[in-house]
């Protein structure tokens, strides 16, 4: 399981994004998948995953399903993204 932030860089929300991706992997040594809504794949990804409002949060399970998402600013706990993020890369990698 994996957890992917959508959002869009150099926008309102993207100092949160990155503070949020610091904390995580200073908490947890792992890193956080960040995906632009600017590219061609974010913005698949987005309409694929029905996201409408930013940034949001996707929890995938291995087969890239969707099991959660948390959308706009309700950012989940430290702990629940960390249990989604079972199978996320190290910083150590």
């Amino acid at each position: 399981m994996k957890v992917v932030i959508l959002y869009r860089p150099n926008s309102e929300h993207d100092t949160r994004v990155q503070s949020l991706v610091r904390d995580y992997e200073h908490q947890t040594g792992k890193h956080l998948e960040l995906l632009s809504l600017d590219t061609r794949d974010g913005a698949d990804k987005a309409r694929l995953w029905d996201i409408v409002q930013y940034p949001a949060l996707v929890a995938l399970d291995d087969q890239g399903q969707v099991l959660k998402v948390w959308q706009d600013e309700q950012f989940p706990l430290m702990n629940e993204i960390s249990w989604y993020d079972r199978g996320g890369s190290s910083a150590l990698e």
